[in-house]
Parts: C-alpha cells; sequence; structure tokens
C-alpha cells in the first residue's frame, strides 16, 4: 500500500488538474440582507453575525436597519430584505393577506419573572396625578403607526382599565420620545433598555408594566418573504439555525449568566456596536443591560398570543376580518408554543 504525505498529496491533486480533472469549487455563502432595529432585542442576530454562526450556516448576512416595525413589512415584501425580526403590525398582516409576508418565528415575548416592557408618562402627566395606567383616559398615546405594537399594547391595556386613549401617529421611535419628553403626548410603552434612562433622567415616569395586561405577549416575531418560507426551505433553516445560536449565547450571558461578570460585559461590549453607538461605552452599558428580556429559545412561536394580536386588528377594522392565522403564520420551522 502506498502511503502519501501532505506533500505528496498536493503535488498528485495538482497534477490531476493538470490533465482536465478539475477540483471541486467550494461553495460560495448566500448572500442574504436581515432587518433589524437597534435594540437589545434583536441581540440574536447581532450574536449570529458577530460570532460567524451565519457564516457557518453557508449566509453571507447584511443587517439593514429601520425606524419602525410597518417600513420593515413593505421591504420583506418587495424583496429588498429577505429576514426581519420586528413586532406585527396592521401592515405586516395586510401584506400577509396579499401573499407576500410569513410569520416564521418568535424573537421576543413578555415573561413572569424577567423585566419587560414599560407603560411611560411625560413628567407633566405625572406631576398632574397620573401615577397609573388606569388614570390616563382621555389622554394621548404615542404610536410610531396606527396598527402598530404600540398601539396594541395601548389598547389592551385600555380595554382591561376601562378607559379610553387618543393615539398619535409619529412614525418614529425618536419622534415619540421627543413628543413625550416635551410634553407634546402623555404616555407611551417601550422596552426597558430605553424605558429605564429615559425614567433616570426625570423626564418621564413608569407607572406600569405591559406584562400585566400581557403576560405572554409575543413581543417580536421572525418574518420572511412567502417566497422565502415555501420555495427557499433550506437557506431558511439554514437563517432560523444560526439566529437561534445568538439568540442562545445572549440568553446564556444575559440570563442565566453562565458566564458571570465577564460574560455580561463580553455580551454588553458586543451588542454595543449596534445599540447605542453614538454614547461612550460606560455610559451605553447601564442601557443595554436594563434592556435585558429573554429571547425565544429556538426562535419558538407563540401561536396563541400572535392569533390575540390578529383579533385585534380584526376587532378595530385595521385588516380584514376574514384573514386567517394560517395566512399570517408557518409553523413548519418552530416549535409553537401557546396552542
Amino acid at each position: 500500500m502506498t502511503v502519501f504525505n501532505r506533500r505528496q498529496t498536493l503535488l498528485t491533486m495538482g497534477a490531476a488538474t493538470a490533465v482536465g480533472l478539475a477540483a471541486p469549487a467550494l461553495a460560495q455563502p448566500r448572500k442574504i440582507t436581515v432587518g433589524a432595529l437597534r435594540f437589545t432585542s434583536h441581540a440574536g442576530s447581532f450574536v449570529a453575525v458577530e460570532r460567524g454562526y451565519f457564516k457557518e450556516a453557508g449566509l453571507d448576512v447584511e443587517l439593514r436597519f429601520f425606524d419602525a416595525a410597518q417600513p420593515m413589512a413593505v421591504a420583506i415584501a418587495s424583496g429588498d430584505v429577505d429576514y426581519a425580526i420586528t413586532a406585527i403590525s396592521g401592515g405586516l398582516v395586510s401584506l400577509a393577506q396579499k401573499g407576500a409576508i410569513k410569520v416564521i418565528g418568535g424573537a421576543l415575548q413578555e415573561e413572569v419573572g424577567i423585566d419587560g416592557q414599560k407603560f411611560l408618562v411625560s413628567d407633566a402627566a405625572y406631576q398632574a396625578g397620573i401615577t397609573a395606567p388606569g388614570l390616563l383616559d382621555g389622554k394621548s398615546f404615542g404610536v410610531t403607526q396606527t396598527g402598530s405594537s404600540f398601539h396594541y399594547m395601548g389598547s389592551k391595556m385600555a380595554e382591561a382599565e376601562g378607559i379610553s386613549l387618543t393615539y398619535k401617529p409619529l412614525q418614529k421611535v425618536g419622534a415619540i420620545i421627543g413628543a413625550l419628553k416635551s410634553a407634546q403626548i402623555d404616555a407611551w410603552s417601550i422596552v426597558p433598555h430605553i424605558a429605564k434612562p429615559l425614567a433616570e433622567s426625570g423626564a418621564v415616569h413608569i407607572i406600569g408594566d405591559v406584562a400585566t395586561y400581557l403576560p405572554d405577549y409575543q413581543v417580536t416575531t421572525v418574518f420572511t418573504s412567502t417566497k422565502n418560507a415555501e420555495s427557499e426551505q433550506q437557506m431558511t433553516q439554514d437563517f432560523i439555525g444560526a439566529y437561534s445560536k445568538g439568540v442562545a449565547d445572549y440568553n446564556d450571558a444575559m440570563i442565566t449568566k453562565s458566564g458571570g461578570e465577564d460574560g455580561v460585559m463580553a455580551m454588553v461590549d458586543l451588542i454595543h456596536q449596534y445599540v447605542y453607538t453614538d454614547r461612550p461605552r460606560e455610559k451605553a452599558a447601564p442601557s443595554i443591560i436594563n434592556g435585558t428580556m429573554r429571547l425565544n429559545e429556538g426562535a419558538a412561536m407563540n401561536v396563541a398570543s400572535i392569533a390575540d394580536q390578529l383579533s385585534w386588528f380584526q376587532s378595530e377594522g385595521l385588516v380584514d376580518a376574514d384573514i386567517t392565522l394560517e395566512t399570517l403564520i408557518d409553523t413548519s420551522y418552530v416549535k409553537t408554543l401557546g396552542v
């Protein structure tokens, strides 16, 4: 038996190529674009990019950042973005009805025992005695767009409290923050990494938790085009698998804290490349830590929560009454919850 060393093997391969036996080409990574917001709740994507999980899955990912959920849904439908992580909006549901979009997983969910989204009021409203959500009757509530997740949270709270709110569409999160701080609106709801620093500034006040009214709320979801869900199954599985590795790392560092303080700080450093990039690291770190909420392991999807959201959109006349849950979601890629 002839045994070749490494050098002889390479020479033999070279000779084979020279006589026309071409060596197999290495597979090129599939280029895809992933939509995101600059929130800690999108950390699964950030970690998967920075730790090479997407590359290991054969995906060359470009992150594209948005200011609100609805424009991201439009970008998925148009093919400008392949996958995205954001809240369900009326616009997204309408695009699903047209056969353009499918929700394929869960990203962030309210969970008992984990500090979650907050209801906020302006300092002027607080000084006027509005110290709890039930005291907001007749007051203004900031939303990005009609039919956004902010609209849903405000409406569900108002329904539970038996009050009414006036919703003010301001298009962007930054515009809502400015309006709240200047008392142009009375109230808002948002993730803790934004809520807590605002409250610490004294310009606004935390008056309640979203989880009190929506304890299992599937805040954000993973979604893609119907074409990708139905015809690009391997790519979609690869995306979900790599994204889920990023989620697992985030939860391990920030929730379980298996790496101790060093693990937390390493994750903060990673996230700071995408969130609060305009702040020095030492000022950004507390806000990133404040935003710690458990992400859905394996992108598991809370179907019961999504069904409730769809029912609310329909009851408000924001989407057609005959849209079915099956039109909106594809449960073939991840574990489902709440059913």
